[in-house]
């Protein structure tokens, strides 16, 4: 029995399972971008709509206007 390719096909059935999120922070006044990559479990749902709940309500450290937060997902 080929061992490696029952990994190799394990990983990829896990692989598919992923949603990978890209999200863009940004000022409304221009100052501030931040870009941030992850990966979630589909099985984990809850956690990435905990980490949006947080980058929903941040603010500026420069001028307080809230950030802007724009996703990008690859399913």
């Amino acid at each position: 029995m080929n061992n490696n390719a029952t990994e190799t096909s394990f990983n990829d059935s896990e692989r598919e399972d992923l949603i990978k999120v890209r999200a863009i922070i940004s000022c409304p006044s221009g100052d501030y971008k931040k870009k941030f990559r992850n990966e979630f479990p589909r099985k984990d749902l809850e956690l990435m709509v905990v980490a949006f709940k947080i980058f929903d309500f941040m603010t500026c450290s420069k001028c307080g206007e809230l950030l802007n937060l724009n996703l990008e997902f690859e399913i």
